[in-house]
């Protein structure tokens, strides 16, 4: 590893007991996924990071995806992990995996949120009114989050529509509260590391069969982003998987239904006994 690159993330951590990994997807940041880790961190230690670039880990020097496992990688050694569960949403999914390709002494098992490692996305064109309600929705939301009024007449007619099915005022609140921060806090330098690696094209389809550790890949059913049907094929695809779609949910569906989701995560992890494996 090359000491030159690394960069030192700022991070979250919360709880005692067997270290889980969590991380955001793009635009995100540690906060984002506060949905996890105020549940997990009552049975489990959550490091949540904000990715070089965002939210509180900025820079202005560019960089590649490649650098983020990296990143993580001295942060695990930072924390003194040898072993850890690994959640990753959308973005942080696909790192999931990559972490789970390059130590996998390391990661013990995945959670994998709306994503898949060949991603494929059915997303319709944006307009210029997509934007401009979005903007409205999303001000107004900030100001008074969770207002039914301002979800009817502006949220459904954005582009959160194709990021949520339940517009729900607890969506709302979290779109308030978690992403628009999030999206304002994400870096130019990470849009151009993102971007670039999607024009490059992205299959590691035959490379995660090697990935022997427990995997729960979760999907939305009406996910525009990242389709259900490629993170099915992600599943797979990974040799010790289990797998759930929700229907009526999209790309968002950790904000749409949030106990229901957890409780599934709850479930699985039991079932592997996470919960019970000794503290790194």
């Amino acid at each position: 590893m090359n000491n030159k690159y690394l960069f030192d993330l700022n991070v979250e951590v919360s709880g005692k007991g067997f270290p889980v990994l969590c991380l955001h997807g793009h635009p995100g940041s540690a906060a984002s996924l506060s949905v996890f880790t105020n549940h997990l961190s009552q049975r489990f230690q959550t490091f949540a990071p904000d990715l070089r670039g965002y939210g509180q880990s900025q820079t202005k020097q560019d960089f590649t995806m490649v650098d983020h496992l990296q990143d993580l990688e001295a942060l695990l050694d930072r924390c003194q992990i040898s072993q850890c569960l690994v959640l990753g949403w959308s973005l942080g999914g696909i790192l999931a995996m990559e972490l789970a390709l390059k130590f996998p002494e390391r990661v013990s098992g995945l959670i994998l949120i709306a994503t898949a490692a060949r991603p494929l996305s059915n997303h319709p064109p944006i307009t210029n009114s997509d934007y401009l309600y979005t903007a409205i929705a999303s001000i107004l939301n900030w100001l008074r989050p969770g207002w039914q009024w301002n979800i009817e007449t502006f949220g459904k007619r954005s582009l959160y529509r194709y990021l949520l099915i339940q517009h729900s005022t607890t969506a709302y609140q979290y779109l308030a509260a978690e992403a628009l921060p999030a999206y304002l806090q994400t870096s130019s330098a990470a849009r151009k590391a993102l971007s670039a690696a999607l024009r490059a094209g992205y299959n590691r389809l035959e490379e995660i069969q090697q990935i022997q550790c427990p995997s729960l890949v979760l999907a939305a059913a009406e996910d525009r982003h990242i389709t259900p049907e490629s993170s099915l094929e992600t599943a797979h695809h990974l040799p010790n998987a289990d797998w759930n779609c929700y229907q009526q949910t999209a790309h968002l569906f950790p904000w749409e239904i949030p106990d229901r989701l957890l409780a599934d995560i709850d479930t699985w992890v039991t079932s592997h006994q996470f919960g019970d494996k000794e503290v790194n």
